[in-house]
Parts: C-alpha cells; structure tokens; sequence
C-alpha cells in the first residue's frame, strides 16, 4: 500500500470531517429543543435570513437536493411556520415565506447559532477564527 497519499491532509476530506463535526454539534441542539432536521433548519435559516425565496432559490442557496428541500418545506408548513403564496403569473411557482411563529423560531435558534459561533471563535481564537472564515469564503468563491 502505498503511503504518498495521506487522506487526513486531503482538503476537500478535511473540510467534510470539520464540516461534519461543527454541523453535528449543532444539529443535537436545534433537534433535541426544536424537533428539527438539517435540512428544515437551512430552510428555516434561508428564509430568515433572506427573506422570501422560492423553493428552487433554496436548493440552489444551501446546495441540497430539491426532493429534501420539498419535504422540509412541508414540515414547516405543517408546523405553521412558513406559509407558500402562488406566483399569480406562474401558477407552477411559490413563495415561501416564514410566519410570525416561524420568525419567533428563527431568532430563537440563531440565537443558539451566534452562542454556538461565539464558543467556537473562543477555542480558535479570534486571530484563527477571522482566518478560517477568509480561507472559507475564498474557498466558496
């Protein structure tokens, strides 16, 4: 076997383990208090923070399959915190939109994002942090 090739020092490897690993830890959080999936927290996240956005804009924004996308439109609704208007002159497309609850939500957890954020920037150091988010952005484009 051959040892030229070190997996741990393979970027696009290195940035999914971390990914996983911040990701993770959050997700125990916003699962555990608020019920919710990955998918319906960036969803939930997108719409708060962009305001409305129609389902595909979504797929596109988080990079996630429109099929997961779908299911996690559905879930909110269901828990009536995003409501869907028709375009009037494209009967085919919606807007998504969050409700007052879903704001209510969505201030509740990214409170719990900026504490989690604010923990992580602290382990780092700020230096590293400021770093890491340059290097991050350079990387996405």
């Amino acid at each position: 076997m051959s040892q030229a090739f070190n997996l741990d020092d393979f970027l696009p490897y290195a940035l999914n383990q971390a990914a996983v690993a911040v990701s993770d830890d959050f997700a125990k959080d916003y699962k555990s208090k608020y019920g919710l999936l990955r998918t319906e927290w960036r969803v939930l996240a997108h719409l708060g923070t962009s305001g409305p956005m129609t389902a595909r804009q979504i797929c596109d924004a988080s990079k996630t399959h429109k099929t997961k996308i779908s299911r996690a439109v559905f879930a909110l609704e269901k828990r009536l915190w995003l409501s869907r208007s028709r375009n009037p002159n494209d009967r085919r497309q919606e807007t998504l939109a969050l409700t007052k609850r879903g704001e209510k939500a969505y201030v509740k957890l990214t409170g719990d994002a900026q504490e989690k954020t604010q923990r992580l920037r602290e382990a780092l150091g700020d230096d590293d942090y400021k770093a890491l988010i340059k290097t991050l952005r350079i990387l996405t484009g």
